[in-house]
């Protein structure tokens, strides 16, 4: 299961009064989009944040229900090459000391473990009785 998160569109009205489609897309922002993907171990969280430093990425938890993904200056002197951030609410049943980032050619990849995995189990047929006796009594 995919989703993603866009950034503001502007209505169908305005395309009636923008003058050419070709000059201006649906999009009022660049795409600064993040995706967030399931897998049965865990959660994947990708935002494309071209030209911005690592040192300039923070990922953060709060209140162990939040994810925080953001751009800072590193000092006063200063500026991120893009503004972001982003706050999502994190699933129940999540690891959140197994949280890890990497952020490899402008896509920071933030994965979020799961800690209820589904196993399958198998019951040896020699463990199972020849015959199986239900009492119960008469009403």
């Amino acid at each position: 299961m995919e989703f993603s998160f866009p950034s503001y569109q502007l209505s169908p009205l305005y395309h009636y009064l923008l003058p050419s489609p070709a000059l201006f897309s649906n999009q009022l922002l660049p795409e600064n989009h993040v995706n967030w993907t399931q897998t049965p171990e865990a959660h994947v969280y990708s935002a494309d944040l071209p030209g911005v430093r690592k040192e300039e990425i923070k990922v953060e938890v709060e209140d162990s229900r939040y994810l925080i993904i953001r751009t800072e200056a590193i000092d006063d002197s200063t500026k991120p090459a893009m503004d972001f951030k982003r706050k999502f609410r994190l699933p129940g049943s999540i690891d959140i000391d197994g949280i890890s980032a990497k952020y490899e050619d402008g896509v920071l990849t933030v994965t979020v473990p799961r800690t209820f995995r589904r196993g399958s189990f198998y019951i040896d047929p020699a463990d199972v009785p020849d015959r199986v006796e239900v009492l119960a009594r008469a009403a």
